[in-house]
């Protein structure tokens, strides 16, 4: 059996149009049919949806029966009656598959500030389908809003399965979260082991990943393991879970809103990983460094512009930096006509690595990201409409 299909034992799902927006799927419940260990992380937005406040309760009482999401909808800034609907969708949807309300995580993607359209999801709680086993192709596809593809993935982990999706390619700069990500297993681990797990590999995988330095308000990580596998090698699972984020995370920079390139920065020789981590961030958030990718310009002062910006870290030394393009050494080389030549036909390509070496101490952090496009603009001066 290929990756690809791979399917946890105990998972089954519900997929369907609500009619959010158009007549692509919007909503998706997966449900275990065992209480499941659950570890979940949050956007740290003051802007946090009810979704988000439910959800962290739910994450608290450590097992938990499921997801539910609603996609192009964020139900954010909604007031008192945003959060009434959202208890009143998960309730519905708790009802029909016949588990707890507060066992059931909820999650909601797309537009600020609009309420959901409660007459059309009614209609649907009215008549819930019946749950099939669960299909987590059709469950990444129904959360996706901007997304132009699918994010999925999974990986065998001795007798147990471990598949993961993701939506996210605008709005993107995790603050100890991440987008909509969603990670079901039949593994058996205990919640606190999976919870410190978990949070390793996302700080690893999605809190290094940032499109255009704006935190989500719906921001939610989410891993359902329901022990029907029963026992896994530890080492071997986080291994198998930062492996599918890792992938997920490449997937979703590929995709950010208009690029055309994937961009990953990995710095070395910091301080400790924090710095390196600062340095990564201030580098790929960069609109200048971004948009010279974009145009394939080898401006590497850009990137020196941006590791300077990181005015507290007084140990960093210009004259011990070194900036890489590829392989090609941009600075302290002083790059000739056929160097800059050569780093512009290297921008060229759709995956471009600057790597950076502040000859500190042996801290190392890489992050990944995208360029920045027209496209970009197009699609989120006209997102609402």
């Amino acid at each position: 059996m290929s990756d690809a299909h791979l399917q946890p034992k105990g998972f089954s799902s519900i997929i369907a149009n609500l009619g959010i927006k158009d007549s692509r799927d919007d909503f998706m419940a997966v449900v275990s049919d065992v209480p499941a260990s659950v570890s979940a992380m949050f956007t740290q937005s003051r802007f946090a949806g009810p979704s988000v406040t439910l959800s962290r309760q739910v994450a608290q009482r450590h097992t938990a029966r499921g997801v539910v999401v609603i996609a192009r909808n964020a139900n954010v800034a909604t007031g008192p009656e945003g959060l009434a609907n959202a208890e009143e969708v998960r309730a519905g949807v708790a009802r029909a598959v016949g588990v707890d309300a507060q066992e059931l995580v909820i999650a909601s993607t797309g537009v600020i500030g609009r309420q959901y359209p409660m007459e059309k999801i009614r209609a649907f709680l009215a008549d819930v389908p019946p749950l099939q086993t669960a299909d987590f192709q059709r469950c990444a596809a129904a959360i996706m809003t901007t997304d132009t593809h699918t994010k999925h993935a999974a990986r065998k982990v001795g007798n147990a399965s471990l598949v993961g999706i993701a939506k996210g390619v605008g709005m993107i700069e995790p603050n100890m979260a991440t987008l909509l990500t969603f990670f079901f297993t039949d593994a058996q681990i205990a919640p606190p082991v999976l919870d410190a797990m978990f949070r390793r590999v996302m700080d690893k995988t999605f809190n290094a990943l940032s499109i255009d330095t704006d935190t989500s308000t719906s921001d939610s990580a989410v891993i359902l393991a329901n022990g029907l596998a029963g026992e896994v090698d530890l080492g071997e699972f986080e291994q198998a879970l930062y492996d599918i984020a890792l992938s997920l995370v490449r997937m979703i920079a590929s995709d950010g809103e208009g690029a055309s390139k994937a961009l990953e920065v990995q710095v070395s020789g910091a301080r400790d990983d924090a710095q390196a981590k600062r340095v990564a961030k201030a580098i790929v958030n960069s609109p200048l460094v971004k948009t010279a990718v974009h145009g394939a310009d080898p401006n590497w002062g850009r990137v020196a512009m941006a590791i300077g910006k990181c005015e507290a870290d007084q140990d960093i030394d210009p004259d011990k930096v070194r900036i890489v393009f590829g392989e090609t050494e941009a600075y302290p080389r002083q790059l000739d006509e056929a160097g800059l030549r050569e780093v512009k036909g290297y921008l060229q390509g759709k995956e471009v690595l600057i790597s950076v070496d502040l000859n500190i101490a042996q801290g190392r952090f890489t992050v990944y990201g995208c360029d920045l496009s027209e496209g970009y603009i197009r699609i989120n001066a006209d997102y609402t409409t």
